[in-house]
């Protein structure tokens, strides 16, 4: 059920169906294809504006790529190769959602199709660089209490607090040039180190006393910051 920009068609359908069924999350898919296409003109903090995952994250199944959205397909709207580590870490990292990972953004593909002007062309799909670590991280490190930074248009990030049996993380994006975000994840982990788990940035980060510390990221580029184990 593809609607994007229509969250209310999305809500009705839901509650038609009785709350049985989960939708694609199109208007997330859309702002994560237009942000690919903006650059640092695409203002972060409105990603999640008007979204499934926004206002009934346990309907909600978020994608950044499938068969139908990628070039020369019925609902064609790629996300570009530079922005999808930064995309995946939207819907992968946060607590909102059912995530799904397209097959060749882990694998990579290539395939020739008609375009609507009737000739064929040759489409090439590479995987997406360190998307196996961002599965890692979801598996290892997406866990307990989110805090939301989304407080400037070119470099927002969130925290996890981890539960009591996984480790939290850290996690810093910028569409623009070098970010940092000063943000809090938990007093526990006072006196820790954390380093990113995509080795895109090369600090190490000390968590003060009071569970806060200043995080970073690279240019156009997304960091995943979780315990340093010696």
């Amino acid at each position: 059920y593809w609607a994007p920009g229509n969250l209310d068609l999305l809500l009705k359908y839901i509650e038609v169906t009785g709350g049985n069924m989960s939708l694609f999350d199109s208007t997330l898919h859309h702002h994560l294809h237009h942000a690919s296409r903006s650059g640092n003109d695409y203002d972060l903090t409105t990603i999640f504006h008007d979204t499934l995952v926004d206002v009934m994250p346990e309907k909600a199944v978020t994608v950044v790529s499938n068969h139908d959205t990628q070039p020369l397909q019925a609902l064609e709207a790629p996300v570009d190769p530079w922005f999808k580590p930064m995309a995946y870490a939207l819907i992968l990292l946060r607590d909102g959602g059912y995530p799904c990972v397209f097959y060749p953004d882990l694998f990579g593909a290539n395939y020739k199709d008609y375009g609507k002007d009737g000739n064929e062309y040759e489409i090439w799909m590479p995987a997406v660089p360190k998307i196996d670590k961002l599965m890692q991280a979801r598996r290892d490190n997406a866990y307990g209490f989110q805090r939301d930074y989304f407080d400037h248009a070119n470099c927002v990030g969130w925290t996890r607090e981890g539960d009591g049996y996984h480790s939290g993380c850290a996690v810093v994006i910028s569409n623009g040039g070098d970010g940092n975000k000063t943000m809090e994840i938990g007093k526990w982990y006072a006196g820790k180190t954390l380093v990113d788990l995509l080795e895109n940035h090369p600090a190490e980060v000390v968590i003060d006393e009071n569970g806060w510390a200043e995080f970073f990221s690279s240019a156009r580029s997304v960091s995943v910051w979780v315990e340093k184990w010696y």
